[in-house]
């Protein structure tokens, strides 16, 4: 699979934030995005859209998930799925950051 690296890569405890390289536009609660560094266009849906939004300041997975299951009518196990899919998306086109807490 080609985001394997990736999806272990986030967890609960990354925390992502958007690429400042970008502009984003809502569109009827929809998101289009445009990424600077390519020129490349990004559509989200709804509750892509959403977070995006979520994550125009630093946040933890864990916090996006708990956000998710509060506003929408999903099952946590899809939910984390879907999410985590999304975020693996976003970060292979370059358009999010994702930070991991480091064990000492």
């Amino acid at each position: 699979m080609k985001f394997t690296e990736l999806e272990t890569y986030i967890s609960d405890s990354s925390v992502v934030v958007a690429d400042k390289e970008q502009i984003f536009s809502d569109i009827g609660g929809e998101a289009v995005i445009l990424h600077l560094k390519t020129g490349i266009y990004h559509g989200l849906n709804e509750i892509g859209a959403r977070i995006w939004t979520l994550i125009q300041e630093p946040k933890a997975v864990k916090d996006i998930k708990y956000i998710l299951l509060e506003e929408y009518e999903v099952e946590a196990e899809r939910c984390d799925r879907d999410l985590i899919a999304l975020l693996n998306n976003l970060l292979a086109a370059g358009l999010i950051e994702v930070k991991n807490e480091t064990i000492a």
